[in-house]
C-alpha cells in the first residue's frame, strides 16, 4: 500500500505497511537477524546528526558575546541547561560528559521529531520515486522516525553502557569494577561469608548492570513507538470528508501533546545517563 491510498481502504495493511523498515539483507521484520540493516533508520538518523553538526559548527564559528542571534541564544540555552544537570549530578565530571549528554539530548529530540511530520508524507514520496524507477509502490517502506525502532534505542543504550564500563575502570581500576561484583550489593566481614555471598552479589550486580541499557532502551522505544501508532490511528479516521474535521483536531491535539512526549523522552535518557556516569565513577566507599 502507498503512502497516497486511502487509509480506511485496508486498515491492517496500512498499519502494517507503515511499520515496516526499508531493510536489505535478512528478514525486516526479525528483530533478532543481524544481518539485516534498515536502511531508513540509518538515512534519517545521519541525516539529522549531520543537521545538528551543521549547526553547531555553524554557531561555533560565528560567536560573538555583544550581539547573540537567534540561533546562537538557543544553543546556548540548551548548553547551559545540560550542564546544569551535569553540575548537579556529577559535579566531578570530566569534559567528556557535557558533550556527550548535549548530544544525546538534541540528536534524540531531532529522532523523537519526525513524528510530528504527517504519518502519510515520507513514505508517500518514497513510493513516489519507487515508482519512478519502475518499482512497485506497494513495496516502498519507510519509517521516518528512528527512535521507534529497537535497533536506534539499543544502539544509543549499549553506547552508554560502553561509557558506563569505561568510567567504572577508569575510577575503579579493572581489578576494583570486577571486585565489586563479587562484594557488592551485599556487604560482609569474614572471609567465609563474603565466599557465601559472592555468587548472590554477582548475580544481583549483573541484574542491576543489564538492567540500566534494557530499561533506557526500551523506555525510548515504548513511548515513541506507542505516539507513532496513536497517528496512524487517527489516520485511519479518513474514511470520509465528514471525519476529516475530527481528524484534524484530534491529530493536533495529540501533536500538542507529543511534543511534551518527545523532549521528556530525550531529556530522560541524558538525565539517566549522567546518573549511571556518575555512579560508575564512585569508588564502592563512596557508595
Amino acid at each position: 500500500m502507498s503512502g497516497f491510498e486511502p487509509a480506511i481502504s485496508n486498515p491492517v495493511e496500512y498499519i502494517q505497511h507503515h511499520l515496516t523498515n526499508l531493510s536489505i539483507g535478512g528478514k525486516p521484520e526479525s528483530i533478532t537477524d543481524f544481518s539485516v540493516i534498515h536502511l531508513d533508520v540509518l538515512i534519517v538518523s545521519i541525516i539529522l546528526a549531520g543537521i545538528f553538526a551543521f549547526f553547531a559548527k555553524k554557531v561555533g564559528d560565528n560567536i560573538d558575546p555583544d550581539n547573540p542571534g537567534p540561533l546562537q541564544n538557543g544553543a546556548e540555552m540548551i548548553v547551559e541547561f545540560v550542564n546544569q544537570q551535569v553540575q548537579d549530578i556529577f559535579p566531578s565530571a570530566d569534559k567528556m560528559v557535557g558533550p556527550i549528554a548535549i548530544t544525546l539530548f538534541v540528536w534524540i529530540i531531532l529522532m523523537n521529531a519526525m513524528d510530528l511530520i504527517p504519518v502519510d508524507l515520507i513514505p508517500g514520496l518514497v513510493a513516489g520515486i519507487y515508482g519512478l524507477f519502475g518499482g512497485d509502490p506497494h513495496h516502498a517502506y519507510f519509517k521516518a522516525v528512528p527512535t521507534t525502532n529497537l535497533d536506534t534505542t539499543f544502539g544509543l543504550a549499549l553506547s552508554v553502557f560502553v561509557l558506563i564500563i569505561y568510567y567504572n575502570i577508569k575510577s575503579k581500576g579493572v581489578a576494583g569494577w570486577l571486585k565489586g561484583f563479587f562484594f557488592h550489593p551485599f556487604v560482609a566481614k569474614g572471609t567465609g561469608a563474603k565466599i557465601a555471598l559472592a555468587i548472590p552479589n554477582l548475580l544481583m550486580t549483573l541484574i542491576e548492570e543489564i538492567a540500566k541499557p534494557v530499561s533506557l532502551g526500551l523506555r525510548l522505544f515504548g513511548n515513541m513507538f506507542a505516539g507513532e501508532l496513536l497517528f496512524l490511528l487517527i489516520a485511519l479516521m479518513a474514511f470520509s470528508v465528514w471525519a476529516m474535521p475530527g481528524q484534524v483536531i484530534l491529530g493536533s491535539i495529540w501533536a500538542i501533546f507529543h511534543i511534551l512526549v518527545i523532549t521528556l523522552q530525550a531529556f530522560v535518557f541524558m538525565l539517566l545517563t549522567i546518573v549511571y556516569l556518575s555512579l560508575a565513577s564512585q569508588t564502592h566507599d563512596d557508595h
